[in-house]
């Protein structure tokens, strides 16, 4: 089975992740961007039980502004890692966490918050896939 490894901007904290990730693509959201502290935020999400932490667990801190949101950086240095799904039952590991990961982006979602649109041929939902509870309506470029 295939694993990554990644970490927190300072090191502090390191995680692993095994097998494939479930999806990845980029959200476009306000909460995405404003954590993320960037126009999109690229995203891997795997299942929960294939994301471990295996270095730092003290330096592991997490802010829950929604009950479908759970997000867990570095008290150290304040490096964003990972966000928890917990209704999903998935675990979004940020894209630049995982450097040896090879990202290909599949989909654009909440694409009606972009602040920076991109004609990159993806599918742009409006929200959420409505397997996840969202309108599955795709949105042009």
């Amino acid at each position: 089975m295939v694993t990554h490894k990644g970490s927190c901007f300072c090191g502090a904290v390191e995680l692993e992740v095994s097998g494939a990730p479930e999806v990845m693509g980029y959200c476009d959201c306000r909460s995405c961007r404003s954590w993320s502290a960037g126009p999109v935020n690229a995203f891997s999400l795997w299942k929960d039980d294939t994301v471990k932490i295996i270095k730092g667990h003290d330096h592991l801190g997490h802010f829950m502004k929604t009950p479908n949101s759970d997000r867990h950086y570095c008290t150290h240095c304040g490096g964003n890692l990972f966000t928890k799904h917990p209704q999903m039952g998935l675990t979004d590991v940020y894209a630049a966490t995982i450097p040896t990961l090879d990202f290909q982006p599949a989909v654009h979602v909440n694409y009606s918050e972009t602040v920076l649109p991109m004609k990159d041929g993806l599918p742009k939902l409006k929200d959420f896939p409505a397997e996840m509870g969202g309108s599955g309506e795709i949105v042009e470029e």
